[in-house]
């Protein structure tokens, strides 16, 4: 059976409260058709704390009332504690926040207005979110659409990275102490805005530190993860996301190992839903969604169970840039699978640099600072986020080079590197580059990797390194869709530290390296497109009137004096009025990461982040700071948050942490 989907007409709540049974009342934007009460449609959920009025508006706008005339109601929630939702969160994934999901799923689902069939759907947190919900299976949940999230909440996230401390810990965590210390809009919750406010800041959780006290992968982290039992996720599936994003990897993990219908979908995109991603091709993501929704919310036969497992997009090889419009290249599909099944490739390390196995004596111990050049860990606001030229990271790492390839190398999924090596130090680290280099010397990423050396075995239950003795090691490198021209060369870079990526060890290592190889998966080079999606299609744009344009700012300083260097990073999102409702929103953020090339004590990560919000004469304002540094045993924390109305401050709240170091 097929169906054609008219439009039809829609309406637009913009606060239907959902009350959760402990009296919560979680508030949702919908859009849905103005007849579905007597021709009941499917519920399309996403659940996320990321400000339903003010955060989410510019892609809700594209999104929602696009899917709603086409026969869906679309429910954008608040999750307790943020926007305009009552409550307060006091973590990432809780399980409150899934069992209150759940609660939403069956509440919508008896609606007069819903047929009864949900889904859920987000990007990042909702994507995370999505599959959590999924594994818990309420009866009513009938498919997901899962983008840039993860199956495993340590080893995949924002948090750790093959056992190392990732940077954006902090980072990431200054985003939350920002976005969940902000008012609700005094319009929709009333005369309880204020005190809502407060309570919210008197409670407010400043998340890099509980994340911190879990350096190894423990009960915390498994919750959450669905790596821990793939089979309990039986809803159809459809996951996508893109190579300048940090969430690549989960894609063909979720096509090898969900045991039901799943599809999955990485193209060239950062972070961002596809259909307004850069950088371009942009897919035509809400018909691929329409269908999948058709198909298993209103079981239409479409036939998407049958189409290809995993589709990808192989890039073509180009000189770096930093903030990309359009990546050349073409679509491949894969029918069944993802990668796992195509051949490998393997290349030798030695004293005459890559290629075929040969006698190798070198050591590893870089400046602190290499890296700089690494980019954003999961490009997201679109300025000058993606990895740069890598000359100079190469120049203060070991490198091997390739001689020039004699036919062009489709490089598609991960390859896998293995050494043979010994450590002077008993915690050690290593980070890999993957790196083509165009014949005038430029170098560009392909991809990378990197490993806390005392997680060689377990990430649960690391184990010091025995100075000098030498270790058979082996780790993946990230997922990715390639192609290296004829007559360029392959780079691989590799060094002791990945600044400002990841938090340096305790002190300066030396490796020494005794063999080492890289598995490269090859596929068939395809000279056109395998696949070809629709174009991309959106609703109408967010009506908004510009107070102060968006900017980025991303700058390295050396101090001459001193020796430290400095990645500045500024990100200030704009102001803007709402011109239907008519309150202003925006947010300036700030990263300072500092470090001296031959101190990995001196390391430094700072955050500020301005929030401002009101309508009228009503000004609203959040200022929240955090900063972290280490000596020898101990991680150091100190964050604040300062609230003000009309410039007038009504909040302060300092919090400081020492968290003791266990092999990081």
């Amino acid at each position: 059976m097929t169906q054609k989907n008219t439009l039809r007409e829609i309406e637009e709540l913009a606060d239907m409260g959902i009350t959760l049974s402990d009296g919560t009342r979680l508030s949702a934007r919908v859009w849905r058709p103005v007849d579905a009460g007597d021709d009941p449609v499917p519920a399309i959920l996403e659940y996320l704390p990321y400000r339903k009025r003010d955060g989410t508006c510019a892609r809700d706008a594209l999104t929602h009332p696009w899917m709603a005339k086409r026969g869906y109601a679309c429910i954008r929630v608040d999750i307790r504690g943020n926007g305009d939702s009552q409550g307060l969160m006091e973590d990432e994934y809780t399980q409150q926040e899934l069992d209150d999901a759940v609660e939403v799923i069956h509440w919508l689902a008896k609606q007069p207005w819903c047929s009864g069939a949900v889904g859920m759907m987000g990007i990042s947190w909702g994507g995370f979110n999505s599959l959590q919900v999924a594994a818990m299976q309420p009866a009513p949940l009938k498919a997901i659409i899962t983008l840039c999230s993860t199956v495993d909440r340590y080893a995949d996230d924002i948090h750790f990275k093959g056992g190392c401390l990732l940077n954006e810990n902090l980072g990431w965590g200054a985003t939350m102490w920002c976005f969940s210390s902000r008012p609700p809009d005094p319009a929709l919750v009333g005369d309880a805005w204020r005190e809502m406010w407060l309570e919210r800041l008197r409670a407010q959780p400043f998340l890099p530190e509980t994340w911190l006290r879990h350096q190894t992968r423990d009960e915390y982290w498994q919750h959450g993860s669905i790596c821990e039992d793939f089979g309990a996720v039986k809803t159809p599936t459809l996951a996508i996301s893109g190579w300048g994003d940090s969430y690549m990897n989960t894609v063909p993990h979720l096509v090898d190992n969900l045991q039901t219908v799943v599809k999955g979908i990485n193209g060239p995109w950062i972070h961002k839903y596809p259909h307004f991603a850069i950088p371009g091709p942009r897919i035509g993501f809400l018909q691929e969604a329409l269908r999948w929704w058709d198909r298993w919310l209103k079981g239409i036969e479409n036939g998407v169970e049958d189409e290809p497992d995993y589709r990808a997009y192989v890039m073509d090889g180009i000189a770096p840039e930093t903030k990309s419009l359009f990546r050349p290249g073409r679509w491949i599909a894969e029918q069944t699978g993802s990668t796992r099944h195509l051949p490998m490739e393997t290349l030798h390390m030695s004293d005459d640099g890559l290629g075929p196995k040969g006698p190798l004596t070198a050591q590893v111990s870089t400046p602190l600072h290499a890296g700089m050049d690494c980019g954003e860990y999961g490009s997201f606001w679109a300025g000058p986020e993606l990895p740069g030229d890598q000359r100079l990271d190469d120049a203060l790492s070991v490198t091997f080079d390739s001689a020039p390839l004699p036919q062009r190398m489709d490089i598609v999924g991960a390859p896998r590197l293995r050494l043979r090596l010994s450590a002077d130090k008993p915690q050690a680290q290593i980070a890999v580059r993957l790196n083509h280099v165009l014949p005038d010397g430029t170098s560009a990423r392909i991809t990378w990797g990197v490993l806390n050396l005392t997680h060689r075995d377990s990430h649960a239950a690391p184990q010091a390194l025995e100075p000098g003795r030498i270790y058979d090691i082996a780790f993946d490198l990230d997922h990715i869709g390639y192609r290296v021209p004829a007559g360029h060369r392959l780079r691989v870079a590799i060094s002791s530290s990945y600044w400002p990526m990841i938090w340096p060890s305790p002190e300066r290592t030396c490796l020494t390296l005794h063999e080492a190889a890289i598995d490269l998966p090859q596929r068939p080079a395809s000279e056109t497109d395998e696949w070809v999606f629709p174009p991309e299609d959106a609703d109408l744009p967010w009506k908004i009137r510009t107070l102060r344009e968006e900017s980025n700012i991303r700058r390295t300083e050396i101090d001459k004096a001193t020796g430290h260097v400095r990645l500045s990073i500024i990100d200030d999102a704009g102001l803007v009025e709402d011109m239907e409702h008519g309150a202003r929103s925006g947010t300036i953020a700030r990263e300072d990461w500092v470090i001296h090339p031959d101190d990995p004590l001196s390391a430094r990560g700072c955050c500020h982040w301005t929030a401002e919000t009101g309508r009228g004469d009503l000004s609203l304002r959040t200022e929240t700071r955090c900063e972290m540094w280490a000596d020898a045993g101990f991680f150091h924390l100190k964050a604040s948050v300062e609230a003000y109305e009309n410039d007038i401050k009504i909040h302060e709240n300092v919090k400081t942490s020492r968290i003791p170091r266990h092999m990081l």
